[in-house]
């Protein structure tokens, strides 16, 4: 029997390491080539990784090497289980334009397989059900024995526990005994987790201008909890995503811990107050157009923001401006003040639009964001040569959104749920009584791993009792890219007597 496991250093398995980047070797070209009975791709693979590209060298230079090569294959072939390969070998005789090769030729033989695997899960950690299941499953019973699988299970159990808190957990056991005769190989493992760390009490550093108060709603755990990674990733990126920042440093590090409390540690970096942005561009709906924003990151140590934004083009002249108090939490909830004016010029509809509004935004449990709003409008319009009015909205509504997707950078699948709903009553300063609802749906979805396809579907509708009292902006309009294709932009609605 061979104690494997503590002889890493030697030639036997110094094969282990290399093991990691066995996939990502090109195929090339060298004046060694390996050859494999059977069909066992992965064997010369890892048989010419081994050995390298080997160039430059005579038929005699080859021939003294050939027994170098052949014992480089062997340690290969011993990493996926062939612990007993015949290697032959033969040189080539170059020519002018065609250099000299070894040729090795493998017969891998019976491969050992798994006889048995044990993992034993001492300490604190043995009652953590996030840490004890879904280990991997290879190397399992039965298993060709593949020393990058047993060495795969030891650094789960080791990232695992770093993860988890488990700081003074290491592996009390971990032996591989194999038994080339029998073609056995049996697996031991026993990780003492000892006791699992908690997080203790988050301080920022001075210097950082903000409200504590406000900098510690950003903290979504509590000192005492037991100690998670993602918890403190979590943070770093909520600081970020804040906008407040530049820079965010967290140091929570276990020799610092006390009595099993690893104190939090933070040190934010203030960004540029403000930041300003422009952009031409051209689109089939509206033709040449500019947009321009400007954003305050943050006014006041309460940490509010302000910001405006524009458009230009020939069809539609906007400005719109917005001022924004963070709530708790304040990574997802926000109260919102907002005013703007709009005037848009679309085949025979004219308008003139001014609003003022506020926005209450708040994520829910199940991570629906739901928006509170009240806005009033007031609109002076152009349908036609028929329909001309101003009409008076005072319009309370609510919002609903949710988007997932399986990474927040570079999606290959997701979806986005959206609906809106708002109205208005002649009894509560209005001119007319409206209920508009307008709801949308997207979706990315992904085949055979690089076609993608985007989805959308939409719909909506006005409810009235008074529809030419109903204004452009709360009536739905097709045509365009992102509508009815074929048609121009906004130029379908329904038609009067007049057309």
């Amino acid at each position: 029997m061979l104690l494997l496991d503590n002889i890493l250093k030697s030639g036997r398995i110094r094969l282990l390491s290399l093991l990691l980047f066995l996939w990502s070797f090109p195929a090339f070209a060298s004046q060694v080539e390996v050859r494999v009975k059977g069909d066992y791709p992965g064997l010369q693979e890892n048989a010419e990784a081994f050995i390298g590209k080997v160039e430059g060298r005579s038929a005699s230079n080859l021939r003294r090497y050939a027994s170098t090569a052949s014992s480089q294959a062997s340690k290969a072939l011993r990493a996926l289980g062939y612990y007993s390969p015949v290697v032959d070998w033969q040189v080539e005789e170059g020519e002018s334009e065609k250099p000299a090769r070894l040729i090795l030729n493998i017969t891998p033989g019976d491969p050992v397989r798994i006889n048995s695997r044990t993992v034993d899960i001492r300490g604190a950690a043995a009652s953590d059900s996030r840490f004890t299941d879904d280990l991997p499953i290879h190397p399992a019973k039965g298993d060709v024995l593949n020393h990058g699988d047993y060495t795969n299970l030891k650094n789960t159990l080791r990232t695992r526990a770093q993860r988890r808190g488990y700081f003074d957990g290491q592996l009390a056991t971990h032996t591989l005994e194999v038994d080339p005769k029998a073609l056995e190989a049996d697996i031991d493992l026993a990780f003492d987790s000892g006791d699992r760390y908690r997080l203790g009490e988050v301080t920022f550093e001075e210097g950082h201008w903000f409200e504590t108060r406000l900098l510690h709603e950003f903290v979504t755990f509590e000192p005492g909890e037991p100690y998670h990674a993602d918890e403190i990733a979590k943070l770093n990126s909520d600081l970020l995503g804040s906008g407040y920042f530049s820079g965010v440093d967290i140091d929570a590090v276990p020799g610092n811990a006390e009595n099993g409390e690893i104190p939090v540690r933070v040190a934010v970096t203030r960004r540029d107050p403000r930041s300003i942005a422009t952009g031409l561009g051209f689109s089939t709906d509206v033709g040449p157009r500019f947009r321009g924003t400007w954003r305050e990151h943050w006014v006041n140590p309460m940490g509010h923001k302000r910001g405006a934004e524009t458009e230009l083009s020939g069809l539609r002249q906007s400005l719109s401006t917005w001022y924004e108090l963070p709530l708790d939490p304040p990574m997802t909830d926000s109260f919102r003040l907002t005013a703007g004016y709009q005037r848009e010029d679309i085949e025979n509809v004219k308008s003139e639009l001014l609003t003022l509004g506020q926005q209450w935004q708040h994520q829910l449990d199940d991570g629906w964001l739901q928006v509170l709003s009240v806005r009033w409008e007031g609109e002076r319009f152009n349908i036609g040569d028929d329909e001309k009015g101003t009409s008076t909205l005072l319009l309370p509504g609510v919002a609903y959104s949710k988007l997932h997707a399986d990474s927040p950078l570079d999606p290959s699948r997701g979806y986005r749920l959206q609906i809106d709903v708002s109205g208005a009553h002649r009894a509560a300063l209005s001119s007319v009584d409206i209920l508009h609802v307008n709801a949308l749906a997207k979706g990315l979805f992904t085949l055979a791993g690089k076609h993608r396809f985007l989805t959308r579907f939409q719909f909506g509708g006005v409810a009235t009792n008074q529809f030419e009292d109903v204004p452009p902006s709360l009536r739905f309009f097709g045509g365009g890219d992102q509508s009815v294709r074929g048609y121009g932009y906004q130029t379908l609605s329904p038609e009067n007597d007049n057309g």
